[in-house]
């Protein structure tokens, strides 16, 4: 096990740069396997959960290669259509396999899956649209599998809530079904259109990807090609808020400010000063300035949710009262009991709410990472922080940030990685 060792009070300096989606470059290689081509994926980000999806697509025949940033695969053929239970409870993404191995080849199965306990996230929706897809679903206390008889065929289907995840499964899973699909009340999150510029460029006839109604016109086969992952907003946003909160000047490149258009709402709302340009943004972090705001998380283009946790950081050295209302996750909210360790004045009104108090001076402690974006948070209070502050079970945050400690270091923080 691993573990994070901060000592706050650190103003940071310089420039970061962000790495590729998370979000998005999962997808990406997920959607590889509706094809025998092979595939060359730049700007990947090299985290644990991109590694452990390459692990498990390796066991059902994936061959790969990774260089850096530069990940070039092929499945020629699927060796096996049972997915490795261990390394499915370990990503909750792997999920999306289903789909690619259904239309490839038309059997699959899976354990229950796993990933950041952030509440309850049942795969029914995935079952309903595999289902209207075609396929028969069978559920026992090992997992579900899930046959095709013949062909995948095309339908419409309306989401009863909007999913980030279900849409780009049944948007991938579609490519190579028989007839026309019709997705409404789809997300429109960034890495949809991204996915869907990919699956285009291989061979797909996609259409209305980034509005809520998405048009999958099947083809018969897809081919390979490269395709380069777009900046991670949520990593973008994370350290616009560091820089916020710890920043004297700091300065995010390598990003598309247009994807954060609600945290810079929140930033104007607070008296955060920053500037943008066409791939960075620069903070200037004055907390002593700062207003309370309330935040409500939303899908794109709303507030994210991945941001909550650390804005919610940030809005205990803001003045007044803040009211952070997480509508998508309801669990999202239990790591605010570690903030109050540290000296922040945080009231849980339901798991849905919680009420800021601020601004309150925050003190190190012992922690432990709950969740990834929660891990994060933890690292956030951590540095702006008086004292040192040991986090444990970093492994969750290794999920997302690649080599977080390194980069930080070159901001000025003082943290280091313990292997023990």
């Amino acid at each position: 096990m691993s573990k994070f060792v901060i000592t706050g009070g650190k103003k940071l300096n310089g420039e970061i740069a962000v790495m590729g989606a998370k979000n998005a470059a999962l997808k990406i290689l997920a959607a590889s396997l509706l094809s025998p081509a092979e595939v060359k994926v730049t700007n990947c980000p090299n985290i644990e959960e991109v590694n452990r999806l390459l692990e498990l697509m390796k066991t059902i025949g994936t061959e790969f290669d990774r260089q850096d940033d530069v990940v070039v695969l092929k499945t020629p053929k699927i060796s096996s259509v049972a997915l490795d239970p261990d390394l499915v409870r370990k990503i909750r993404v792997s999920v999306l396999l289903v789909g690619p191995l259904l239309a490839r080849v038309g059997e699959v199965k899976i354990p229950h899956p796993g990933g950041c306990a952030i509440g309850q996230r049942p795969i029914d929706l995935f079952v309903e649209g595999f289902k209207r897809l075609g396929a028969e679903v069978k559920e026992d206390a090992d997992g579900y599998t899930f046959k095709v008889k013949k062909r995948l065929t095309g339908m419409t289907y309306v989401f009863p809530k909007i999913s980030v995840t279900v849409t780009e499964a049944l948007m991938m899973t579609a490519t190579l079904a028989e007839g026309t699909t019709v997705l409404k009340n789809a997300a429109c999150e960034p890495e949809i259109p991204a996915l869907a510029e990919y699956l285009n460029r291989v061979g797909a006839k996609i259409s209305g990807a980034g509005t809520h109604t998405i048009t999958i016109e099947g083809v018969s086969e897809l081919g390979g090609g490269t395709y380069e992952v777009l900046p991670d907003r949520v990593e973008a946003g994370s350290f616009a808020i560091l820089g916020a909160l710890c920043g004297q000047d700091l300065k995010i490149t390598n990003c598309r400010p247009e994807h954060l258009e609600s945290l810079w709402t929140m930033f104007d709302t607070m008296g955060v000063d920053y500037h943008l340009g066409d791939n960075w943004v620069q903070v200037f972090g004055n907390p002593s300035k700062y207003k309370a705001v309330d935040v409500i998380t939303h899908e794109y283009p709303g507030f994210p949710t991945d941001l909550q946790a650390p804005f919610t950081v940030l809005l205990t050295q803001a003045t007044g009262l803040s009211m952070v209302f997480e509508t998508i996750f309801e669990s999202r909210l239990f790591y605010t009991d570690m903030l109050n360790q540290m000296g922040g004045r945080i009231i849980m009104c339901d798991p849905h709410r919680v009420i800021v108090s601020g601004p309150t001076p925050l003190f190190g402690r012992k922690l432990t990472s709950p969740d990834l974006r929660a891990g994060f948070a933890m690292v956030l209070a951590a540095l702006a922080a008086e004292g040192t502050t040991e986090i444990d079970n970093i492994y969750q945050i290794d999920r997302g940030y690649s080599n977080l400690e390194k980069r930080l270091q070159n901001i000025g923080a003082e943290i280091k990685r313990i292997v023990e």
